[in-house]
């Protein structure tokens, strides 16, 4: 088995050879590839990915010539990906690489098809800010309404996949709207999706934080799209395996 962890990145070269180091101490029971999408940084981004391929051959890269966001980054990522789970995360440091073994674990027992890593769950985490908090609710909130699955944290980045699942699915959002985009179109297969707790170390927008008010509102235009404007038709690919195209999900 093979995990790919794919790391948009605009901007981060504060943090990236910190995360690679996160992740490269992390015990994987799988063979990993790290796959970087530099989204048309400004700052020296692409210089240390390029050096951290150099040194390490399971590094992948791809560059953007212009910035399109968060979501046309994993798209890109999620094309390239050869691991049989595909995982998000963020180069921000807010999510902690050391947790991902037992995300994936349940796809390899398989117990599950999708897992999502909630920050809100029952586990010691830092205090966030509550206007934060709030914002993530009501839209966690308002997509179980429409979905009809119920998540304690639709936003997090944490989700990982049965490669089948993500690569066989049309993503058509470019920044932010990743999330409830690929929430509701899960929620539309027959699939097993848990949620594990996880920790979160929510940085500030001094510390360069991008997701804004706008992006709140984007959301609720989108979790409306997807869940209610989307056809079968519009959001798989004609390769999806037919084990998941049932009507009705199986949720736990």
């Amino acid at each position: 088995m093979k995990l790919s962890i794919i790391i948009p990145v605009y901007n981060e070269e504060k943090t990236l050879d910190v995360l690679y180091e996160q992740i490269s101490k992390v015990p994987f029971s799988v063979e990993l590839e790290i796959i970087y999408i530099d989204d048309c940084s400004i700052d020296n981004s692409k210089t240390i990915i390029e050096a951290l391929a150099v040194k390490d051959p399971r590094v992948k890269m791809i560059f953007k010539d212009k910035n399109e966001g968060k979501g046309s980054a994993l798209s890109s990522g999620i094309d390239i990906a050869s691991g049989d789970i595909i995982v998000v995360q963020d180069a921000d440091l807010e999510y902690d690489p050391l947790e991902l073994p037992q995300l994936i674990q349940l796809i390899l027992n398989d117990t599950a098809d999708v897992v999502y890593g909630s920050r809100f769950s029952a586990v010691s985490s830092q205090v966030v800010r509550y206007g934060h908090y709030l914002g993530n609710k009501a839209l966690t909130v308002f997509s179980n309404l429409l979905s009809d699955i119920r998540l304690t944290d639709m936003e997090t980045c944490y989700k990982c996949f049965k490669a089948d699942i993500v690569k066989n699915m049309v993503i058509e959002s470019k920044r932010f709207g990743f999330e409830p985009e690929v929430t509701a179109k899960i929620a539309k297969l027959s699939v097993r999706i848990h949620e594990l707790p996880i920790s979160y170390n929510q940085r500030s927008y001094a510390e360069g934080k991008k997701i804004g008010v706008k992006d709140g509102i984007e959301a609720l235009w989108l979790i409306i799209k997807y869940n209610l404007l989307c056809n079968k038709q519009s959001y798989i690919k004609t390769s999806m395996p037919s084990k998941y195209l049932g009507e009705t999900g199986i949720f736990k």
